[in-house]
């Protein structure tokens, strides 16, 4: 089974990306972060794609790092590398020109929380929930403060980062984290629906956009600056 389902034939200018491990709330590994970059870089290069959902299989959207692997005797293979891979792929994120819509299900959790934060436009279920939680453990949160610092004010980013809590999928849309907020069924109904309506622009003006958005309010700076 793949950890991650790349669906191309949802529109000509749309794509879906899949996180597809249910069993384990889609938590992610080495390998999977992998996959999403290898998928992304090539969508970025795209002239086709405009639009692309994340979203995650069978009512989860992303549980965090799967601390399982990471803590697997032997270490694995990848672990020494993960850090530096996984900020190279939000460096993507943080680069790339097409429209990123999430579809949150269920938890969005520290790591999770960070791909959600990412995305430019969010859907949530009511019982859905975002969670920077990492205060609680003790551990850094380096990926969820540069989103939240490129996109939010620095009392929303209090309201996540300092406390910890699960934030819902009503207050999200309060706060301004999230665009709308649905029954849980119709998350990636909704989602799907605004995607096809946003792929229907033309790819190079929404492309455009999307750059020009990105330069006007990281104001030139590089993903790096946002993140530390």
């Amino acid at each position: 089974m793949k950890d991650i389902i790349v669906n191309t034939s949802v529109s000509a200018a749309m794509v879906e990306i899949v996180l597809n491990r249910p069993h384990r709330r889609n938590a992610l590994t080495g390998p999977m972060v992998e996959e999403l970059i290898s998928t992304l870089e090539r969508l970025i290069v795209s002239t086709e794609i405009s639009v692309i959902i994340l979203r995650g299989a069978e009512g989860a959207f992303c549980s965090g790092l799967d601390l399982k692997e990471f803590s697997a005797e032997p270490p694995p293979a990848w672990v020494p590398d993960f850090l530096e891979r996984w900020k190279y792929f939000h460096s993507l994120l943080f680069e790339c020109p097409k429209i990123i819509l999430g579809a949150i299900e269920g938890p969005a959790i520290n790591a999770g929380s960070a791909l959600a934060l990412a995305c430019d436009l969010l859907v949530v279920g009511r019982s859905s929930f975002l969670q920077v939680g990492e205060i609680q453990r003790g551990m850094a949160a380096p990926m969820n403060l540069a989103w939240l610092k490129l996109r939010h004010s620095e009392a929303t980013a209090a309201r996540l980062a300092l406390v910890g809590d699960p934030i819902t999928g009503n207050e999200l849309v309060t706060l301004g984290v999230a665009h709308e907020c649905v029954d849980d069924s119709s998350v990636v109904a909704r989602c799907t629906e605004l995607a096809n309506r946003l792929a229907q622009y033309d790819v190079t003006g929404a492309t455009q956009m999307k750059r020009a958005l990105r330069q006007t309010y990281s104001n030139g700076k590089s993903f790096i600056d946002f993140h530390f």
